[in-house]
């Protein structure tokens, strides 16, 4: 590789973005660089280094890179230097923040470099404003008040020039040191004309906006808190030499009584941990995380797999403390280091940050300040009270669940009571089933009773199990149940029970067939000794049972069996027609389906079963086609709701509502069933962020979009759904283009294409770097784009898919024509023209269309070689064919082009008449228009005709010389 081969390359890694991939870049180019010899070079690419160490989060390497630019300068000066000189001593600024972060560097080191750096600045000339600025920030770290406030005055003090910090980052250290001595009403008024103003620079605004969080916090600015939260650290979180500011965001989150979030900021970073940019920062990190983790209780974290250790979830408690003691551990090295305790007070205080004041909602996924369930390692998500523990709900009036204060006669005998419950159970009349049971227990639990009653209690209990998805205790409890009727020869009630036990073990694999058995003897039983309201319950429970084992048809043929009045009990007929609802659903009989939902709601709302209605609304809303009727079904089923229902119906809604064009109306039922979901600990609310994020997304909200889909994709990673978490971080990438964040875009399109590396996912792996090359191409990274789409191209061709890797080779040739890479974008020309070859020919529209426009690229990297004839050529006919599968845009394009191309072989008047054409039929907003009309105003220059042309140019606003 030649020096000017080096050069370019070096140019290359400085569009790139800081980390670990342009680290990785510049030390590779080291290398060739020492190799190549070039003094010249190698000395611009370790300044180059210096800066890239700094802002990729590895500034321990930057000491290396920046003493030996200062020895090369000092030891042997060279002309080139001079040029460099300003950056030279720019850098000190980076030597005294970096030296300071590491405890192994004596302080004397430090004192030396600040010492140098004042000679070298009066030496040249140059204000001492920065000499200040940092003899405060060594002051500052070591705690020393007076010198840090002596400093202070004279940072302030002393004239700016070029070499003191941005006007940015100079406000931002100001409002660091009036915020820590309590003086925030003057931070906030420093940082006021900052912010409106415009900043330039590679660390704001975030920085300040992060610095300012407390002050805005404490002067009663939550708004503006909040705000500054969101901004600064979505600038932030994606670099890991900002893992210093990370933490003071999760501190705020702590403090605002944002404990759910400031987890998932600990999480999200934790594993930065592992390869942290200073101990500094390593310190300032652990201390925040330790005391937001010891505010989430006996809950789990998700921590990554680094060297030695594997991906798990670890115990918060432990986990903080494991922090806490690396926090102390660090401070006490910078103490004795420094001769002082103050690092140590500081952690100290910081591991001691709780939740203060009003609660300032952050989250754009979490609505309130939810209450965080938490569980021990292991205990499965959702697990409901137990018995017991509802049963001492309803003694004490504190049951949430019951609507109702429900009163059981006094006088009721053991029977009575069971009876009650058992007609309340078929009611949905949870209030007073729960009732009628603690009445029993408590009045007869320990008498002696018939085995008739014993066995119904048992009964009772399974039910209650159910209910609490306790599957193999309510298996149990029905078997006691059925050997005790048995015993007491009660063959009804115990046909009833084996049906019930029927149902549940059809639930598992193993037990199917004994459940079928148990359920249709059952109903064969009680079509001969049972009334009609048993014999219409014994067939429910048949079709039940198969439903389970999603027999579909056979299950509906039993409840075919069912007479039309359901035995007389409307309860059950309502249930009945839900269950008709969902079979006829699974065959595809969606006419008949929506009938029978539709008739279950009807039953539910004229009996006032809450959980009828919103059962049956919730189908309905699944089998209508019009979405607003969907909309207006899941209203009815969400007013009807209990509160355990409310989830399913906020996330159907919202489905509907996305589907009925109200997307707004989505994001705030999105944002409640995610609420929901982290309250009750569930671990579905990664999906619910996914589906939020698009919803955000569709409105135009993009900074939460990115937010919440920054979140999904944590907890998608964490659930190890890698395929939605890969959809997820599409939509990702495609929202941070959105916004402008280039670079984030690219490293999730890279990491997609590293996840896509099998040969099933050829095309999904040609999309996402065809993207790739598209984000880089619209922001004039035109090499990076033309090796993106080669890529793309390549995947294509190995996937079959030749329209594609034609697309994307036409593609690769703008790309390589605007890079001004000759030979490369001759090279796409010819390749493209060899799979234009093989599709001529094709009819298709979208074959028309690739070749037209394969053409058209081919004409413009040919016109650059000023081979004008062969790019005219190319273009004979391609206008028509644009415009017979009404390309009408790109057909006025590649005209333009041929007149562009016939002015250039001085053929104006067939110029003149196409461009004239060509603009009469532009939109007048178009971009094409004025490009059009030069061209247009330069044949008639051509021609002779000064007139027209100067009117032309009058009319749009063109200069003649440009």
């Amino acid at each position: 590789m030649s020096d000017e081969d080096l050069w370019r390359v070096l140019r290359g890694i400085s569009d790139m973005p800081y980390g670990a991939g342009q680290i990785a870049a510049l030390e590779q180019l080291l290398r060739r660089v020492d190799a190549a010899d070039d003094r010249h070079l190698a000395f611009v690419t370790r300044m180059q280094a210096t800066t890239g160490y700094i802002y990729g989060g590895e500034p321990a390497k930057s000491f290396v890179t920046f003493s030996w630019c200062l020895s090369e300068f000092d030891g042997d000066p060279q002309p080139y230097h001079q040029r460099h000189l300003h950056n030279l001593l720019w850098h000190f600024k980076y030597m005294i923040n970096g030296l300071l972060n590491f405890p192994e560097v004596p302080l004397d080191r430090t004192y030396a470099v600040l010492d140098d750096m004042e000679r070298r600045y009066r030496a040249g000339g140059h204000s001492l404003q920065a000499v200040h600025k940092h003899r405060f920030r060594v002051a500052d770290h070591v705690g020393d008040v007076e010198a840090a406030a002596h400093w202070y005055r004279l940072w302030q003090t002393t004239p700016r020039d070029g070499l003191s910090d941005c006007a940015g980052c100079d406000p931002t250290s100001q409002v660091g040191y009036l915020a820590d001595t309590g003086r925030d009403v003057e931070a906030v008024e420093l940082a006021e004309p900052v912010l409106a103003g415009r900043l330039n620079c590679n660390e704001q605004p975030q920085s300040i906006l992060t610095a300012l969080l407390l002050p805005y916090l404490r002067t009663g600015r939550a708004e503006e808190a909040r705000d500054a939260h969101r901004e600064a650290y979505r600038r932030l979180r994606g670099n890991l030499a900002n893992l210093w500011d990370v933490a003071d965001h999760i501190e705020f989150c702590t403090l605002t009584g944002n404990e759910a979030r400031a987890i998932e900021l600990v999480e999200r970073h934790l594993d930065w941990l592992d390869r942290p940019p200073s101990p500094a920062a390593a310190m300032h990190f652990a201390a925040a995380a330790a005391a937001a983790l010891r505010q989430a209780g006996p809950s789990t974290v998700y921590r990554r797999a680094a060297d030695g250790r594997s991906a798990a979830e670890v115990s918060a408690a432990s986990l903080a403390d494991e922090l806490a003691e690396t926090a102390t551990g660090l401070a006490a090295r910078f103490d004795a280091r420094n001769g002082t305790s103050h690092q140590s007070e500081w952690v100290a205080r910081r591991l001691a940050v709780q939740a203060s004041g009003e609660h300032v909602p952050l989250s754009a996924s979490v609505r309130r300040r939810p209450t965080r369930r938490t569980r021990p390692v292991g205990e499965e998500p959702n697990a409901p009270a137990s018995s017991s523990e509802l049963a001492e709900r309803v003694r004490s009036g504190k049951d949430e669940r019951s609507a109702v204060t429900v009163t059981v006669p006094a006088d009721a005998g053991p029977d009575d009571l069971l009876n009650l419950a058992e007609q309340s159970w078929g009611q949905h009349d949870l209030s007073t089933f729960r009732a009628a049971l603690v009445a029993f227990d408590d009045r007869f639990g320990s008498a002696e009773l018939p085995a008739r009653t014993s066995a119904h209690r048992l009964a009772l209990r399974a039910s209650e199990r159910g209910d609490e998805d306790d599957i193999e205790g309510a298996i149990t409890l029905n078997r006691a149940a059925l050997e005790l009727y048995r015993k007491a020869d009660e063959e009804v009630a115990a046909q009833t029970v084996a049906g019930r036990l029927g149902v549940l073990l059809t639930r598992s694999d193993e037990d199917t067939e004994e459940g079928l058995l148990l359920v249709r003897e059952a109903a064969e039983v009680l079509d001969r000794l049972g009334d009609a309201q048993q014999r219409t319950a014994g067939h429910d429970r048949v079709a039940l049972a198969l439903l389970h084992r999603e027999r579909w048809a056979e299950a509906l043929a039993a409840l075919d069996r069912v007479p039309a009045d359901a035995g007389g009990d409307r309860h059950l007929a309502a249930r009945i027609a839900l269950h008709r609802g969902h079979l006829l659903e699974q065959l595809d009989r969606v006419d008949e389906a929506r009938a029978a939902v539709d008739e279950a709601r009807r039953i539910g709302r004229e009996l006032g079963v809450g959980e009828v209605v919103t059962g049956a609304g919730l189908a309905y809303a699944r089998l209508v086609d019009d979405p607003a009727d969907a909309v207006a079904a899941c209203d009815e089923a969400l007013e009807a709701a209990t509160a355990d229902a409310e989830l399913p119906v906020r996330v159907t809604r919202a489905r509907a509502l996305l589907a009925a064009g109200r997307a707004p109306d989505a994001v705030d039922d999105f944002v409640e069933a995610v609420t929901l979901c982290v309250e009750r600990g569930a671990e579905g609310d990664a999906f619910l962020r996914w589906e939020l994020a698009n919803a955000y997304r569709m409105v135009g909200r993009l900074a939460e979009a990115a937010e919440v889909a920054e979140e999904a994709v944590l907890g998608l990673d964490r659930l190890g759904a890698q395929a939605e978490a890969d959809r997820c971080r599409h939509l990702l990438a495609g929202v941070y283009a959105g916004l402008g964040e280039i670079d984030p875009a690219l490293a999730l399109l890279e990491q997609l294409a590293s996840n896509l590396d099998g040969p099933d996912n050829l095309p999904h792996r040609a999309q996402v770097l065809e993207e790739a090359g598209g984000i880089l191409y619209d922001a004039d990274r035109d090499a990076a784009a033309g090796e993106r789409f080669a890529a793309a191209a390549e995947a294509y061709r190995l996937g079959d898919l030749p329209l594609d890797e034609l697309r994307a080779r036409r593609r690769e040739t703008y790309a390589w024509f605007w890079a001004d890479d000759r030979d490369a974008a001759l090279h796409a020309v010819e390749v493209v023209d060899g799979l234009a070859a093989k599709l001529a020919g094709q009819a298709e529209p979208p074959v028309l269309y690739e070749l037209a426009m394969a053409a058209e690229a081919g004409a413009r990297v040919l016109t650059g070689q000023d081979r004008l004839d062969e790019a005219l050529a190319r273009l004979s006919g391609v206008p028509d064919r644009l415009r017979s599968i009404e390309a009408f845009g790109e057909a006025a394009q590649v005209e333009a082009l041929i007149g562009e191309l016939l002015l250039r072989l001085d053929r104006p008047a067939e110029a003149e008449p196409l461009l004239r054409r060509v603009l009469g039929g532009l939109p007048a907003a178009s971009r094409q228009v004025r490009q059009t009309a030069w061209l247009l105003a330069r044949a008639l220059d051509l021609l002779d005709r000064p007139a027209e042309a100067a009117a032309l140019r009058a009319e749009h606003d063109l200069d003649e010389d440009d």
